[in-house]
């Protein structure tokens, strides 16, 4: 896959290293999904806590290459490198990806420099998440359909959705949201709990949030 193609979201393994907020969020939303995911960190607890959601988690010093050899990155699709405030560990990281085959690898960056490294080495796309959070602060105030979202690539993303009006007292089910908008329903907040445990036959409340997956297209069709 070269850079100025996309991915689709039509893989299914994942390796993820760093475990700070925004790696357990994209590692344990992909595990959510159903997709496979490996997680990687040098914190025991942070892998202990990842390693009852995740497929796969190790611990292991992500600047420490023979380390990362032994992990089989040449199985994985897709590799999250999430560790912007570690220069050398996401090098290293996105480095040994792109040499071991890895289609596809995501990195983030703490500033322009460091942007522009990580492309030098392999990244196929570099985000900013305190940028990409202040945009996305920006986009729910004019929109308050999106209450929260992750970038997952250039087409896919996760984001939380407070149920409409017009869904309000129906089922997923009855809603087909998959079909009629290709979004998939993977978890439900209310009252401030989250759940992952869907009933397709519960009818939706005023207030509840739907944590929904896919496309950038598929969300603006419905906040519409």
């Amino acid at each position: 896959m070269s850079k100025n193609q996309k991915f689709t979201g039509e893989k299914k393994e994942f390796v993820v290293f760093g475990l700070g907020r925004f790696g357990r969020s994209v590692a344990y939303s992909l595990a959510a999904e159903g997709y496979d995911v490996l997680a990687v960190d040098i914190d025991p607890d942070l892998v202990q806590d990842a390693s009852e959601i995740v497929a796969h988690a190790v611990i292991a010093d992500i600047t420490d290459m023979e380390a990362l050899e032994e992990l089989g990155l040449g199985n994985f699709d897709v590799a999250i490198v999430a560790m912007s405030n570690n220069l050398q560990a996401s090098i290293l990281a996105t480095i040994l990806a792109k040499e071991k085959g890895v289609p596809y690898i995501i990195a983030n960056a703490k500033d322009a420099i460091h942007e522009k490294v990580l492309l030098k080495v392999g990244a196929d796309k570099v985000i900013f998440p305190e940028k990409e959070i202040g945009e996305k602060i920006a986009n729910n105030l004019i929109n308050k359909t999106f209450m929260d979202f992750i970038e997952l690539s250039t087409d896919f993303c996760i984001a939380e959705v407070e149920v409409l009006n017009s869904w309000v007292g129906q089922s997923l089910r009855k809603l087909n949201l998959r079909e009629k908008h290709k979004l998939n329903a993977i978890g439900i907040k209310h009252n401030g709990e989250t759940s992952i445990m869907l009933d397709p036959d519960a009818l939706l409340k005023e207030g509840e949030i739907l944590i929904l997956i896919g496309t950038y297209d598929s969300f603006k069709e419905i906040g519409h």
